[in-house]
């Protein structure tokens, strides 16, 4: 196995979040800010003293309260010279006394602060940092980064290379978990380091043009479907995850989900060219001595001294090496071939359940052009997918029509739009194919099977590939056995299925196919005005369009070339292109079911494959 990289990021921060709503401490001394700015420091130090006993280096993020501890800037130039950690600049640490007297607000979330605002604290930290240290800091971070932050920090800063800049899925499934009060949200970005566009920090960059210039790696590496079906803050290799989710034992105080969950990771090299990546950003506040999250303090104290002699073995086994996040930006430039000029290269992941016992496997599947998960416990189903190939420009913060939203619109999302598996006579987004014969009809989101993945070159093109078991799909007076095989071409805005019938136990009866395709867009639970997109079919001697109105309509087209919605309010096009021979349809939802749909019918035979291609586009 290939040696996985390791990003360790420690911030100091004088004013833990939620330290001072759990702690209780200070009372008595009549100074909680000094009580909580001596323990915050204590548990840094703490932190970096585990990480550097095991080996490891660090990137320490010093934050805007930090700046003005001369103790922590004391700490952070100490363990610079001495262990060769980085010193990055956190955009964190906006609850102190000084920001809030400056700036007047007790917002805290650099993202949605006006764009004035944004650059005036840019500035502000960033030469606040300069006095301290003498330099500028070649990494940033925060929970989210859109893209004219980023833009912003590198025209002024152009010495930034690398930046923490979103947390995977941290959108209304955290949000609920938090008594709906934890207004983060922004899903559907990458979950592996990427280079964001200029347009939109969650989509990659498709060519030196839309390169902003750093490397974004994720707020943490989070489990890649115990966070999808649930809420990401229980399921990730910091270990208070883990202890939050409760997956430890109780009585002994182990934690082997924790190792698996790393060891996941480094198994993705087999998915990525024989490179894998893990990253641990953590800040003091979880470690207060008062307990979190109904832990003591003991436990905490162990989960991050046992989590960091992990990682700690697993270098000295030569099966890991840690970096620094300016280090890292440097590595996955070349890594990636950015470096040659492609910008193509993908992120893949076949991840399995490892907590919950299922037999279930996920897909995942990130480029300039989308974001794609595919679920074999529902046939190889696409259930989630973020059209990138838009690189939608989204605006985030106050003075913009997305204060707090900073999600990139989906067009296919299970959990919030129902997926195959509805409540009542509506349809879910999900793109699966049905077969049929003599009146029944049984669709692959029924079928569960698993995948193998590979790597081949068709037609001199690189291509992933992910080739499903054969389901048997039973009718009342026929068998057939079904193979499928997704495709997805490096450097294209398309997805491939062929559906292979290997066997039937009656050739003579009609079986037919029905790929398919049910979507919608939104960032949300909530449906979005669906008036004005455009569905379109169309063959060679003929087109038929629905302009989006509620009315439940559907038009058919016999050998038609092409299906298509156009979707203006996030600028998308989506298409169906199929092998040939089929009839092609478009279906308008309803109120009660606000999707489209499109898709190809077709007999098929034993040992025909039928192929579809799911394309995307920019549409203005």
């Amino acid at each position: 196995m290939s040696k996985m990289i390791l990003n360790v990021i420690h911030r100091p921060e004088m004013t833990p979040e939620y330290s001072a709503t759990v702690t209780g401490q200070g009372k008595e001394e009549g100074s909680m800010e000094k009580v909580l700015e001596k323990e915050s420091l204590d548990i840094f130090k703490t932190q970096q003293r585990l990480a550097h006993e095991n080996g490891l280096k660090c990137t320490i993020q010093m934050t805007y309260a930090s700046l003005f501890n001369e103790e922590a800037v004391a700490i952070a130039k100490e363990d610079h010279e001495k262990y060769g950690d980085e010193i990055g600049l956190a955009l964190y640490g906006f609850q102190c006394e000084a920001f809030k007297n400056k700036y007047k607000t007790k917002d805290f979330c650099i993202w949605m602060f006006s764009l004035e605002d944004k650059k005036a604290i840019v500035h502000d930290i960033f030469e606040k940092f300069f006095e301290c240290f003498g330099f500028y800091p070649t990494s940033t971070s925060a929970y989210f980064m859109d893209a004219d932050l980023i833009n912003y920090v590198k025209e002024a800063y152009p010495q930034v290379v690398c930046a923490v800049a979103t947390c995977w899925e941290e959108g209304p499934k955290a949000y609920h978990t938090c008594n709906n009060s934890w207004y983060t949200l922004f899903d559907g970005g990458p979950w592996a380091p990427w280079i964001p566009s200029k347009q939109n920090s969650h989509a990659p960059a498709a060519n030196k043009e839309e390169d902003s210039g750093i490397v974004a790696i994720p707020h943490l590496s989070r489990d890649l479907l115990a966070c999808y079906d649930g809420n990401g803050s229980n399921f990730g290799t910091h270990p208070q995850n883990v202890l939050r989710g409760m997956i430890y034992d109780t009585k002994t105080w182990e934690f082997p989900y924790f190792y698996n969950l790393v060891d996941q990771y480094r198994a993705l090299e087999k998915y990525n060219d024989g490179y894998a990546y893990n990253m641990m950003y953590v800040g003091p506040g979880w470690m207060n001595k008062m307990g979190r999250w109904e832990q003591p303090y003991e436990l905490l104290y162990k989960s991050y001294s046992e989590g960091c002699k992990y990682y700690g073995d697993l270098k000295k086994q030569g099966k890991l090496v840690d970096m620094t996040m300016s280090e890292f930006a440097s590595f996955y430039r070349e890594k990636k071939e950015v470096t040659k000029g492609n910008y193509n290269v993908p992120e893949c992941a076949l991840w399995r359940d490892i907590l919950y016992g299922s037999d279930k496997q996920l897909f995942w599947y990130c480029d300039p052009y989308m974001r794609a998960c595919f679920n074999m416990d529902q046939g190889g189903a696409l259930v989630d997918l973020r059209p990138y190939a838009a690189k939608l420009e989204w605006p985030v913060g106050i003075g913009t029509k997305h204060v707090q939203d900073a999600s990139y619109p989906f067009l296919i999302q299970e959990k919030y739009r129902a997926g195959y598996f509805t409540h009542y006579a509506g349809a879910g987004t999900v793109r699966s194919a049905k077969f049929s014969c003599e009146g029944e009809e049984v669709d692959l989101c029924l079928c569960p099977t698993h995948a193998r993945f590979s790597e081949e070159k068709i037609d001199g093109k690189k291509t992933r590939i992910l080739t499903l078991n054969p389901v048997d799909i039973e009718f009342a007076k026929t068998t057939v056995t079904v193979q499928t095989r997704i495709i997805l071409e490096e450097g294209s805005s398309n997805i491939k299925f062929e559906r292979n019938i290997l066997k039937s136990t009656n050739p003579e009866a009609k079986v037919y196919v029905d790929e398919y395709i049910t979507a919608c867009y939104g960032t949300t639970e909530y449906p979005e005005d669906m008036m004005g997109i455009r569905l379109s079919v169309n063959n060679e001697n003929e087109s038929k369009e629905i302009v989006y109105e509620y009315h439940n309509r559907d038009e058919h087209l016999q050998n038609a070339s092409v299906v298509k919605a156009v979707i203006p309010a996030i600028e998308t096009g989506v298409s169906m292109t199929q092998s040939g021979g089929a009839e092609g349809y478009i279906e308008e939802g309803y109120a009660f079911s606000p999707m489209f749909k499109l898709g190809f019918k077709k007999q098929i035979v034993e040992g025909e494959v039928f192929a579809t291609w799911l394309n995307l586009q920019k549409a203005n």
